[in-house]
């Protein structure tokens, strides 16, 4: 059986007009190009990694070879990550990582709610999602909705991906007057001055955060 720096070696130099790994690895940048396989179904072409859902490719300047791999092998060998064609450093190359690798679990999520909503000609959630697609946050009352269906359909996503706002006086009102089990349902996505905010209100936390 090959070990883990020989399978990374087999996979990357010929594709490379150096001969040793350090120097190979030079040669390589990642191309902005990123994939979502919606499941873990995927493996490495770097060191064989299996079950992988997200792909971001890279490729040689020299040979013009390229390869699907996981995020953290760009990060584990250092490859070439560019913004807007400088190049960054490792901690600023893995902000940009993760944040594609969220921007395509919130792309994929969006889908996933789209989809429901088609399948089950449910208009309130197609109207809720245009309006988070054109103003790229929710009101709390939205919220309710986009939070229940997902985790009732267990449907990947973070908290994050969904920004809640009160900057209006209605959507503080709606907030102030939600029943409390419902205030728990959009809890997660809430900032922390507005769970501060939420509990002003006479809402409590809930019991397991």
């Amino acid at each position: 059986m090959s070990t883990y720096p020989q399978r990374v070696a087999d996979n990357i130099l010929p594709f490379s007009l150096s001969g040793t790994l350090p120097d190979a690895f030079k040669e390589w940048y990642f191309t902005e190009n990123i994939e979502d396989h919606g499941k873990p179904i995927e493996d490495c072409e770097l060191c064989n990694q299996e079950q992988l859902r997200y792909h971001f490719e890279i490729k040689n300047r020299n040979t013009n070879r390229g390869l699907w791999v996981g995020s953290s092998c760009i990060l584990k060998f250092q490859v070439q990550v560019f913004d807007n064609g400088v190049l960054l450093n490792a901690v600023k190359a893995k902000k940009k990582l993760n944040n594609l690798t969220q921007k395509m679990r919130l792309d994929s999520c969006v889908k996933v709610l789209r989809d429901l909503a088609t399948s089950e000609d449910n208009e309130i959630l197609s109207s809720v999602l245009e309006f988070y697609l054109k103003n790229k946050y929710l009101t709390p009352k939205f919220a309710v909705v986009v939070f229940w269906r997902l985790n009732t359909n267990k449907i990947d996503h973070s908290p994050s991906f969904f920004k809640v706002s009160l900057k209006r006086d209605k959507y503080k009102t709606d907030l102030e007057s939600m029943p409390l089990d419902r205030v728990h349902t959009i809890w997660s996505a809430l900032s922390s001055s507005q769970k501060k905010l939420a509990i002003s209100y006479g809402h409590s936390a809930p019991k397991n955060t």
